[in-house]
């Protein structure tokens, strides 16, 4: 006789035996009884998946990649670099008597920004094209890494007209772009092409959709996985007035130095860039190609003697 049946009977015996307690209906056969839940034990094949091997001692690490600054160095890319002495001060200290100090007076006043707020990514951008960002960003970072075991990277976020690696002297690809495509993973895009702390990440080749790229997710995360590496990255962008790229990586960042060329940028324009990027922590503002008599005194105002854009080639200017 099934289960079933050896159940049914005992039930009918139980309520003739015992009147006036009520049992439940019994059960149509059609129901089963579930069996026991039986404990699935994984396989050693996925039991190895889940958890790192011990080491030589016995004892088991974390499976969690965590960067170190030297293994990076030594797995990332190292083509050659031929810096232009024309667009880095500390190269060609001749080019301006003030200028790499003024780029270490900027480095301090960034340090004593971030004494008091978190400041480790840093996008710098300008309101229209040809105020000088890209020479900005490239003597910034060449001013971090001459401080004993500071290190900086310098990424070309500038997809629509790459030329952070024309004062370096180093290849623009493969870059930020191929990475962002899913075509190069992140120590192939990582330069590292002088001697000392400095790594780049170049614009990448040419694409046709630029802010689709920048927003899909994939520059957070090597934003996540390397600023812990460095003490400063900076992001040199796109200007913020024509296109919407900056205010993308604005979001990203910590921080945002905005650069505007003296005698140059009218003061409406400098203002719309100033409402393209409000709600972003705009950390100061850096005044390019000033004369000295421009000056004046903030916090946050400096100036250099030169500065370069896209439309116009290098073009050195030495201060007053």
């Amino acid at each position: 006789m099934s289960r079933i049946h050896e159940a049914l009977k005992k039930a009918e015996q139980e309520r003739s035996a015992a009147p006036g307690v009520e049992i439940a209906a019994p059960l149509q056969e059609h129901v089963l009884i579930p069996a026991p839940a039986r404990r699935v034990e994984p396989s050693a094949a996925a039991t190895e998946a889940l958890l790192p091997a011990p080491d030589a001692s016995g004892i088991v690490k974390s499976s969690v990649e965590y960067l170190r600054f030297d293994d990076l160095r030594t797995r990332c890319a190292h083509p050659r670099w031929n810096p232009d002495p024309n667009l880095n001060v500390f190269h060609n200290p001749a080019l301006s008597p003030h200028g790499a100090e003024q780029f270490r007076t900027l480095r301090s006043r960034l340090y004593q920004l971030r004494s008091n707020q978190p400041l480790r990514t840093v996008l710098v951008t300008s309101s229209v094209p040809a105020e000088g960002k890209t020479f900005v960003t490239n003597n910034l970072a060449q001013a971090i890494v001459r401080q004993p075991d500071r290190r900086a990277l310098i990424i070309d976020a500038d997809l629509r007209c790459a030329r952070l690696h024309i004062p370096l002297g180093a290849p623009v690809a493969p870059g930020l772009t191929d990475y962002l495509r899913g075509e190069a993973d992140e120590m192939s895009i990582i330069q590292h092409g002088l001697e000392g702390n400095l790594c780049f990440i170049p614009g990448g080749n040419e694409v046709t959709n630029p802010s689709e790229l920048l927003s899909n997710g994939q520059l957070k995360k090597l934003l996540d996985r390397l600023a812990p590496v460095f003490d400063w990255v900076l992001l040199d962008s796109p200007p913020c007035v024509p296109v919407a790229d900056a205010s993308i990586l604005a979001d990203l960042c910590d921080g945002v130095l905005l650069v505007v060329k003296a005698g140059s940028t009218p003061s409406e324009v400098a203002q719309r860039a100033c409402q393209e990027l409000s709600g972003r922590n705009v950390v100061g503002v850096v005044l390019n190609a000033a004369d000295e008599s421009e000056l004046y005194g903030s916090a946050y105002y400096q100036r250099y003697g030169y500065g370069y854009g896209p439309d116009s080639g290098p073009r050195p200017r030495e201060a007053s």
